[in-house]
């Protein structure tokens, strides 16, 4: 008989020790979870106002030196030339001097989210009220990249900037240089 309470006595023991050890299994994964969600959700946010230097055809460099990537799109290296019906252009130094264009004169507000992969600040920027970023894939200098869809459609339907003719999208032209 006490053999058998005995074993019911520790059945139970092993049963609380089980429950408590699902339990702080499950309090750590939720502890991760919810560090990982405040990493994601949790970004930089910096307002900037003032003058702008255009470095390429998506990035700018801030009055205190620091660059700038525009968030959404990606438009063609300094470098890189594209085709259109009269013959090969610098679609690349096109771009930059539509950015350019764009902000020249203009009071340029940006929200910076964070850095990219080069330690830039990304963010979108306004020239006034016109987004830049909207503007360039509207007129066709740059590609949508996760925003400006829309934008980037209505370029390619009326063949402006970049549509009007053919091009190595800016990401697979730096893969290969």
């Amino acid at each position: 008989m006490r053999r058998g309470r005995v074993s019911v006595v520790r059945g139970r023991q092993r049963h609380v020790e089980w429950r408590l050890r699902d339990l702080l299994r499950a309090v750590a994964v939720l502890t991760v979870l919810l560090i990982v969600l405040a990493v994601l959700l949790w970004r930089e946010e910096t307002h900037i106002a003032g003058p702008v230097d255009v470095i390429d055809g998506d990035t700018l460099r801030l009055a205190d030196g620091r660059p700038l990537r525009l968030e959404g799109l990606d438009a063609p290296e300094i470098d890189q030339f594209c085709e259109r019906p009269s013959g090969t252009y610098a679609c690349g130094r096109a771009a930059r001097r539509a950015l350019f264009r764009l902000v020249a004169g203009a009071n340029v507000t940006c929200v910076a989210h964070g850095r990219d992969r080069y330690d830039r600040l990304l963010g979108r920027c306004r020239a006034g009220e016109v987004d830049i970023g909207a503007s360039l894939v509207a007129a066709g200098w740059a590609v949508a990249n996760g925003r400006y869809r829309v934008e980037e459609a209505a370029a390619r339907t009326a063949g402006r900037g970049l549509w009007q003719g053919s091009f190595e999208r800016p990401a697979d032209w730096r893969a290969r240089h």
